[in-house]
């Protein structure tokens, strides 16, 4: 039997996955403990009871994707809309090198996937496919290289599968690990934020519990900037074909120039609190939505090959922010939190970072540079960055 949800039951899904992953986290100590953000704990609990209920009840659940999409739009969007190119002046040489660290682990990571999927006699396309593709590019970009897989001239035809189910598994993963690794990080060297309290304004997404003063007419404003960057962004998906990008790729880009035309035109001031609020919700709901309704059934007939690379994966991802990302970005209190954002888009997604930022500095104190350079980094520049490596990749002979 079958169980469909329509537009306003979906919804309301959503919002229960939030409040039981916050019931839940307020009353077990190791998930506080561990920084496990709200929509993991409690979008997995939905997924594996709706796993239960259709292989040993028979009944299954169809939900309303029709918010799913505008809800990551609209979070790219407000992503955008912040990246005022001001704030380099602020990250300095942190966002630089910080660069530099992001396409070192894009490059492994696909190394790592091709040289597992050769050990074991398989097709070296599952690695790319679980390597940098949906590790750091998630399901955005898993979807749209699997589309060029399944064509000329690769021909390989569960593409799609294995690239849904790589960038499921890599987004749980993601968030399950940021908070733990960042504790230890802050735990082993002794680190602390609060000393920053109250000293500087918190950046964008940084404290979205923050009151804030939202007007009726500010908030159609910020409303109006949003449906102008996912208008104009999906216009350019379908209009320039030249080069493989995600549609929120081209809504983030949409919203980084619409926000510097602003500001160097000074017709309009971003209201950046504002535009907070209103990406955090949709991240929060496009988290729930994802994780509520993934193939448990998918993740467990992955076959052997694919689950030791992403077990792989997840070894290197660790070992990679703890003597990497840390280590190179100062080893200290803002680097232990670069790390758990790290965690979150170099398994899963730009989401997955900043709910696993908000999460360790809610509990550790705040992080002005980490919320600085997460956002520029893991949203804005990592999918191009990706694109040319796996393009470049795949120009390997043995794809050839």
């Amino acid at each position: 039997m079958e169980i469909t949800l329509n537009f306003y039951s979906t919804l309301c899904a959503m919002v229960f996955v939030l409040l039981l992953g916050t019931f839940i986290i307020k009353h077990v100590k190791f998930l506080r403990v561990y920084n496990i953000p709200e929509p993991v704990v409690g979008g997995i609990i939905v997924a594996i009871l709706l796993f239960i209920a259709n292989k040993y009840i028979g009944i299954s659940f169809s939900f309303d994707g029709s918010l799913k999409d505008p809800l990551m739009l609209a979070f790219y969007a407000t992503i955008g809309l912040s990246a005022d190119f001001t704030s380099f002046k602020k990250g300095g040489k942190v966002i630089i090198g910080f660069l530099f660290i992001v396409t070192g682990l894009l490059i492994l990571q696909n190394l790592a996937g091709i040289g597992v999927a050769l050990a074991m006699g398989e097709n070296p396309i599952i690695g790319m496919l679980s390597g940098s593709i949906t590790m750091s590019g998630g399901h955005g970009t898993g979807a749209a290289w699997a589309a060029e897989f399944i064509k000329e001239p690769y021909n390989y035809a569960p593409a799609m599968e294995v690239a849904m189910a790589a960038a499921t598994f890599g987004l749980i993963a993601g968030g399950i690990i940021g908070g733990p690794v960042a504790r230890y990080l802050v735990v082993k060297n002794s680190l602390s934020g609060h000393h920053l309290e109250e000293k500087v304004d918190p950046t964008l997404f940084e404290k979205p519990e923050k009151r804030r003063l939202i007007t009726s007419s500010s908030f159609v404003e910020s409303l109006a900037l949003i449906a102008i960057c996912l208008l104009v962004g999906t216009e350019l998906k379908k209009i320039v074909t030249f080069v493989t990008m995600p549609t929120f790729v081209w809504c983030l880009l949409t919203g980084a120039v619409l926000r510097n035309i602003l500001s160097a035109t000074k017709i309009h001031t971003v209201f950046d609190r504002e535009i907070s609020v209103i990406g955090n919700v949709s991240l929060s709901l496009f988290l729930a939505f994802a994780l509520m309704t993934i193939n448990i059934a998918q993740l467990i007939s992955l076959a052997l090959p694919m689950l030791t690379i992403l077990i792989v994966q997840i070894i290197l991802m660790i070992l990679y922010v703890i003597f990497i990302t840390f280590r190179f970005c100062g080893k200290n209190y803002d680097a232990a939190v670069l790390s758990a954002g790290h965690c979150g888009f170099g398994l899963g997604a730009t989401p997955t970072a900043l709910v696993n930022m908000q999460t360790v500095t809610k509990h550790y104190g705040p992080s002005h540079m980490a919320f600085i350079v997460i956002p520029l980094v893991g949203a804005f520049f990592i999918d191009i960055i990706n694109a040319f490596i796996i393009s470049a990749m795949m120009g390997l002979p043995i794809f050839n």
